[in-house]
């Protein structure tokens, strides 16, 4: 394994789009979505780690989460998880991991990615992260994996590159677009030179601080005058008087939209950011109904196409509905429409207006 390879997985967010199952106090990363026995965290650290070095891992999560890392990363060294005062976007989150990988190590390239998503390949997807890997390690660039797209799928970012790759099987990107509308998601489906935006970064940490000193150079600011308390016990006191400061931004709107050093590589490897309870559906076997049922007391009358899941220990009985998503905890019961899912965040907000954070 390359010394200089180095790995940090995103774990911070809430999850709120798969509400009621993942809460506030125990988002989705540190669960079993899928019924596979081990948690999405749990998967992305296992999948990194077969081709970089376990120290080389870090985890960068929400400060209220660290011992949840730690519970299910046994292996993963305690100075490893690094935790953030407030959610501030990906933005600061990079900022901070990197600068604090090149005070130990100059010469690191890094790959950023969510610790939520489903990767059915790992063989393909460690080839496609190694290629990324070493093209970053020789050339000024800013690379993101990219998905052949299936479907024209509307809740995803879609990536169009250049036909004339630049080494193997890495284009130099066009334009970003954010999640469009059906009839532009069927026009970039046919196009044949758009991707589905991964949210998978990698490059090396002399590039991606460059960037920061030229496109988002406020926090390039910040972390810049305070880098020597990195990795010391000072760090601790510096982020929580750093992250205040920070602009809540995304990596992908504050410099990967900006910068002219951008490249993709197209890769096949059984993806889905696991987003909404439609994309577990699609991901989860189902009965000659195409109902997909997470519950050893479930019974379905007369339902197809639902994403169901319940307690073990309590009885379902579904009968006559057709596409919906029907979650139930011990404390919460969604029955909502599927092609209603993009709506579960706003579901959320009012149950916060209305009841308060009880259920959150």
């Amino acid at each position: 394994m390359n010394r200089h390879f180095y790995v940090a997985i995103m774990a911070g967010g809430i999850g709120s789009r798969f509400w009621p199952y993942s809460r506030t106090d125990y988002p989705k990363q540190f669960l079993d979505i899928l019924n596979t026995g081990k948690t999405l965290l749990q998967w992305t650290y296992e999948r990194f780690a077969q081709f970089v070095p376990k120290e080389n891992i870090y985890v960068v999560t929400h400060q209220h989460y660290e011992h949840k890392v730690k519970e299910q990363l046994t292996e993963l060294p305690a100075a490893n998880v690094v935790c953030e005062p407030s959610r501030k976007n990906t933005a600061p989150c990079v900022a901070y991991i990197s600068y604090k990988i090149r005070q130990q190590d100059p010469e690191a390239n890094i790959v950023c990615a969510p610790a939520d998503h489903l990767i059915i390949d790992g063989p393909a997807f460690t080839a496609s992260c190694l290629n990324a890997l070493l093209f970053v390690q020789k050339h000024s660039a800013l690379v993101t994996l990219g998905i052949k797209p299936t479907r024209p799928d509307t809740g995803y970012g879609y990536i169009q590159y250049e036909t004339q790759q630049v080494a193997d099987n890495v284009y130099p990107v066009k334009t970003f677009t954010e999640k469009p509308n059906l009839e532009l998601a069927k026009t970039f489906l046919q196009s044949g030179d758009f991707l589905w935006n991964a949210g998978i970064f990698v490059w090396n940490v002399k590039t991606i601080l460059a960037a920061f000193k030229k496109y988002l150079p406020e926090i390039d600011e910040l972390f810049e005058q305070g880098r020597n308390d990195l990795n010391t016990d000072k760090e601790r006191e510096l982020i929580d008087s750093i992250y205040p400061q920070c602009t809540n931004i995304s990596i992908d709107y504050g410099i990967m939209e900006k910068a002219d050093n951008v490249y993709v590589i197209p890769a096949n490897f059984g993806w889905s950011d696991l987003g909404t309870w439609a994309s577990a559906y699609e991901n989860l076997e189902k009965d000659y109904l195409g109902n997909a049922v997470q519950g050893k007391n479930v019974v379905v009358i007369d339902a197809t196409k639902c994403m169901v899941k319940a307690p073990h220990e309590k009885l379902v009985v579904l009968q006559g509905l057709d596409e919906f998503i029907v979650i139930d905890t011990n404390d919460v019961l969604l029955i909502c429409r599927k092609e209603n899912e993009q709506q579960i965040k706003e579901y959320v907000a009012e149950v916060k207006r209305n009841k308060g954070d009880k259920f959150l």
